[in-house]
């Protein structure tokens, strides 16, 4: 697939989207606003003023207070997909873009309110989901040699750290906001299931089991709860996670426990693929999509 192809097929995908938030404590779900086409991916920002999402390659704010939507300027990234991360001090955003050559993604930093991107990971497809609480390196999915793997790099670029190296795919890595752990999820036991490692790679721990496909952990700001998108088996193959399925949000304790759902919803692939937490612990903003007839 080219550019051209890839930019054809984000701009018909034939849904409408809708930007809600859930309250993780009592279930209570907000409709913020409707879409006539495909956004993805809602990070909260430190101040709890607005939600950055994208849509059709293009990075947007939406202000919570006022409905209020503003384009960022991302210079030549205009092929944003839905891997994307603020940084630690809400200075930055970081973006996984299709880069023009080869439509292959790979990671760039820019000014949050806009600015000319900046190259970090050489290689492609490399696809982002977290930023260390230090603000100095990234986590990301990268496919090597045809492998997905977990890796880390300094937001400077450079050379890439690989933390996993399993047969099957590894995938959406976030730090825990005191930057020990690193959450993802993995194929490693048959079905996508929800792990947890030192930030090195080290001592892997299964913190979900169940028999569904788990993806994307989010660890909340305090870091006590998790939440994760949750397909039921069968519906899927494990080391897939397409959109337009019956999903649910499901959340755990973060030093492990019984699972409980707080959302059903059609929804999958952009309804949560980044953190979404808001910065009181309390809110999840996510995506629900509804079929174009």
């Amino acid at each position: 697939m080219d550019i051209n192809e890839l930019r054809q097929w984000i701009a018909q995908r034939d849904s409408f989207s809708t930007l809600e938030t859930v309250d993780v404590h009592t279930g209570v779900r907000t409709t913020l606003k409707e879409f006539d086409c495909v956004i993805e991916a809602p990070n909260w920002t430190q101040d709890g003023r607005y939600l950055v999402y994208n849509s059709q390659g293009h990075m947007f704010m939406y202000e919570l207070a006022t409905g209020e939507i503003k384009k960022i300027d991302a210079g030549f990234a205009i092929d944003c997909n839905n891997d994307h991360v603020l940084s630690p001090d809400n200075t930055q955003l970081a973006v996984s873009h299709f880069t023009n050559e080869d439509a292959t993604s790979r990671i760039y930093i820019l000014p949050l309110h806009g600015g000319t991107p900046k190259l970090v990971t050489e290689k492609g497809p490399s696809y982002l989901h977290g930023w260390s609480p230090d603000g100095k390196r990234l986590a990301y999915c990268a496919e090597r040699g045809g492998q997905y793997d977990i890796y880390t790099i300094s937001i400077d670029g450079g050379e890439e750290s690989q933390l996993t190296n399993l047969s099957g795919l590894d995938d959406g890595p976030e730090y825990s906001p005191d930057g020990k752990h690193i959450w993802f999820n993995s194929v490693r036991s048959g079905l996508m299931q929800v792990w947890r490692m030192e930030a090195d790679g080290s001592n892997p721990t299964h913190m979900v089991q169940e028999e569904s496909n788990c993806w994307f952990p989010h660890v909340s700001p305090d870091g006590k709860l998790v939440v994760y998108i949750s397909y039921r088996k069968g519906d899927v193959d494990p080391g897939d996670h397409p959109a337009n399925k019956n999903v649910e949000l499901r959340l755990i304790p973060a030093e492990g426990g019984a699972a409980k759902t707080i959302v059903s919803l059609f929804g999958g692939q952009g309804t949560i693929n980044v953190n979404s937490w808001s910065p009181d612990n309390r809110t999840i903003a996510f995506v629900s999509y509804r079929l174009k007839e």
